[in-house]
């Protein structure tokens, strides 16, 4: 008898643990947008990228790319306010967002703004994800060796590096410090980037640096 009710426990155990896993939702993945802005309020950010028109919403995790004494003006409100879009972006300003579809909402991870929407703007797949060892990196162009496979990436004046000593002022001023400055041969780095007709950087982060 004993044993029956340890087994009946086990397997509602079983069927509690499979409708979690069913229920449980796929991680989203980052989308950008490039575009101009059409308008701004508080709390979000219309843009237009390419033939569409795209609304974002921003909460207390949406990183602003702005320059530090806009942050430092923020960073003294009391609490932890969710950032003021309209303190910093206006519009006609062309930028570029990274932003995750949570329940139907296009809620921003990141808002930067950029020298040229690039036409029209667009809005790219999913944004991808490799880390690895630095083989070769100049202005324009990133090499990792990824467990054994070597990877290239694109760079532009609009790749944020996320560095010891690297602000986004360099992409604010439309990229005149080089990458260079701050990612060297045998760092081992982690690089979000977007697939086309060339892999392009949009961020590159250092996480173990060699200087």
């Amino acid at each position: 008898m004993e044993n029956r009710n340890r087994f009946a426990i086990l397997a509602v155990a079983a069927s509690i643990v499979s409708v979690l896993a069913i229920a449980s939702p796929v991680l989203a993945q980052t989308r950008e947008a490039r575009g101009t802005v059409t308008s701004v309020s508080d709390t979000s950010l219309s843009m237009k990228a390419g033939a569409e028109e795209l609304t974002v919403f921003v909460d207390g995790d949406t990183h602003l790319n702005v320059r530090r004494t806009e942050r430092d003006i923020q960073k003294e409100q009391p609490g932890r306010p969710s950032p003021r879009v309209n303190s910093f972006f206006e519009q006609g300003q062309a930028v570029l967002v990274r932003y995750r579809v949570d329940k139907g909402r296009n809620v921003a991870t990141d808002i930067s703004r950029i020298s040229s929407a690039g036409g029209e703007g667009s809005i790219s797949n999913p944004t991808k994800i490799s880390a690895g060892k630095v083989k070769l990196v100049t202005a324009s162009q990133l090499v990792i060796d990824e467990g054994g496979r070597e990877l290239s990436f694109g760079i532009t004046a609009d790749t944020n590096v996320l560095a010891k000593g690297a602000t986004k002022a360099t992409k604010a001023a439309g990229g005149s410090t080089s990458i260079t400055t701050f990612v060297h041969t045998g760092d081992t780095v982690s690089v979000s980037y977007h697939e086309g007709a060339k892999m392009m950087a949009s961020e590159v982060r250092v996480t173990v640096a060699t200087r």
